[in-house]
């Protein structure tokens, strides 16, 4: 009772109409008052609220004036207003019922470890949960297994199941008779580790004191989740995949897969992935971390049974989604247009791109944990199949496990921030027109540019698998020229089973979320390569 009091006495403030001279605080703000909300964040002042709808009143006359009006009234902020009730909305349930949301996407089968997991950069997790989902039949030999990697913010369900009847985030794709025939293969997909559908995240509890990890979870790597995705194939008696199958985040996995474990990997593809990060693709996920992170309600990760910070997430998400899409596309789907020519312009969203953004950040705000966002993010900045990274994450691994079983507490990397700005200001280089072109994400690079030696070295392992790579034109997040790059790298380790496709604009103008969308294309060139 006492909690159900709290939630309508919060939503009665958010609705309560305030004279111009009061200063307003919103229930968000109210419940973390301890820290300064930042002004992007602060809800708008000197606001009424009738019903369901909020009107901007006029902004306070100074002394003297008291028949002064000014020369244009306040313009209105229904965008803003949006937030502050979803904030006021979540705080109610919260108080009432818990943490909110919870992220589910149905039922799963849940593998369970218990033995201790060691992490690349020190951390460790006592014991660990994975999330996974299957279609078609194993086969008496356990040959016919293809593992699918899925992207950043994907569940474990690609495809609906009896338990699941949902449509999956790869539903076309896979099936009898489909890309990915399932009367032939026996399909597994997972949720990753950090993620927030089934498996370990930060929103777990840590059996070491009952409580949620939050922003006690420790860094993750690609190299991580995919080692975890093994300990699940021991379990399930999987000696040896047919495939390892992935795109965007998922074909870096897949890679990985078989940098790992070159010896259980039977045929690799990697869609619209990378072997190495680049500075683009990093930079656009550190701008939707910051995003997230200067939204007050994130607390520092320590969000759980509070409002989460989704205004934040819905901002990473508009930005992630930028990078997902190509401009060719946006023109002839969008042009110029606004949503309502009869109207005025305004702030908030008024053209028709605005509204697509904004719509596909409302989607995405409530139903992905804002801290797997930055984990799993962050775990794809650190991928580097280069071999001196390799060496390095191995070696780190190797302390560890020695320090364990010495007796010793695991020593856990340094977790403060390494922030430094250098000496002087940093200037402009000047340089050839050949680097200019090749320090562009989206300028094309030749196909005879030799990969870094180390990078060759680190894909090495591959020889002898074959590995499909697929690219597409359009795509900014992670240009063609990148997939280029793993071909002729692996080509030039002495692979020489590389089938490498590359879809030009005339092909899918989908940009990077191509490989969700293009079955023609993408499924047809999967099936031939499978066989």
């Amino acid at each position: 009772m006492k909690a159900q009091r709290y939630a309508a006495t919060a939503l009665r403030r958010a609705s309560v109409s305030l004279h111009p001279a009061t200063e307003v605080v919103s229930p968000a703000a109210q419940f973390h008052s301890r820290a300064p909300v930042p002004a992007l964040f602060q809800p708008s002042s000197l606001r009424q609220h009738h019903g369901a709808r909020f009107i901007h009143s006029q902004p306070a006359r100074r002394s003297g004036a008291s028949t002064a009006v000014a020369s244009n009234p306040a313009m209105a902020f229904p965008c803003l207003d949006a937030l502050e009730t979803r904030s006021a909305n979540l705080e109610a349930r919260s108080l009432s019922s818990g943490p909110e949301p919870a992220y589910t996407t149905g039922a799963t089968q849940v593998f369970h470890s218990r033995d201790p997991f060691l992490l690349d950069w020190g951390g460790i997790l006592p014991e660990f949960d994975i999330a996974y989902e299957t279609w078609g039949k194993l086969n008496a030999d356990k040959s016919n297994v293809i593992l699918l990697h899925t992207g950043l913010s994907a569940s474990s369900h690609a495809h609906s199941t009896d338990s699941n009847p949902q449509p999956g985030w790869w539903e076309k794709f896979i099936g009898p008779g489909a890309c990915i025939d399932t009367d032939k293969y026996f399909v597994i997909c997972t949720n990753v580790i950090g993620g927030c559908f089934g498996s370990t995240g930060p929103s777990s509890i840590d059996p070491a004191d009952g409580q949620r990890y939050a922003t006690r979870f420790p860094i993750l790597t690609m190299e991580d989740m995919v080692r975890a995705q093994f300990r699940l194939l021991d379990h399930l008696g999987v000696d040896k995949l047919y495939a390892s199958v992935g795109s965007s985040m998922g074909g870096m996995q897949s890679l990985a897969a078989g940098v790992l474990f070159p010896s259980r990997v039977g045929r690799i593809v990697s869609i619209s992935g990378c072997a190495r990060s680049h500075p683009y693709s990093i930079a656009m996920r550190h701008t939707q971390r910051q995003v997230l992170m200067m939204d007050p309600n994130w607390n520092r990760g320590f969000y759980y049974g509070r409002v989460p910070p989704h205004a934040g997430m819905k901002l990473a998400r508009e930005i992630a989604t930028v990078t997902y899409r190509s401009g060719p596309e946006w023109e002839m789907r969008f042009g110029r247009r606004r949503a309502d020519p009869t109207k005025p312009p305004a702030l908030c969203p008024d053209f028709l791109i605005e509204t697509y953004l904004d719509h596909a950040g409302e989607k995405f705000c409530l139903t992905y944990d804002p801290n797997s966002l930055l984990y799993v993010s962050k775990a794809m900045d650190l991928f580097d199949l280069g071999r001196e990274h390799q060496q390095l994450a191995a070696q780190r691994r190797a302390d560890q496990e020695n320090l364990i079983q010495s007796g010793s507490r695991p020593r856990l990397s340094d977790p403060s921030c390494s922030l430094t700005l250098p000496d002087s200001p940093y200037a402009e280089q000047p340089q050839s027109e050949a680097e200019s072109n090749m320090s562009d994400a989206a300028s094309p690079i030749p196909l005879d540019v030799r990969p870094p030696e180390d990078l060759i070295a680190g894909l090495s392992t591959l020889r002898d698998i074959p590995t499909l790579v697929m690219g597409v034109a359009s795509d900014i997040l992670f240009p063609a020229w990148q997939q280029r790059e793993v071909a002729n790298a692996l080509r030039l380790a002495g692979n020489r089973n590389v089938s490498h496709v590359e879809l030009s604009e005339e092909q899918s103008m989908f940009g990077h979320d191509t490989f969700l969308l293009d079955l023609k294309n993408v499924g047809g060139s999967v099936n031939n390569f499978l066989g």
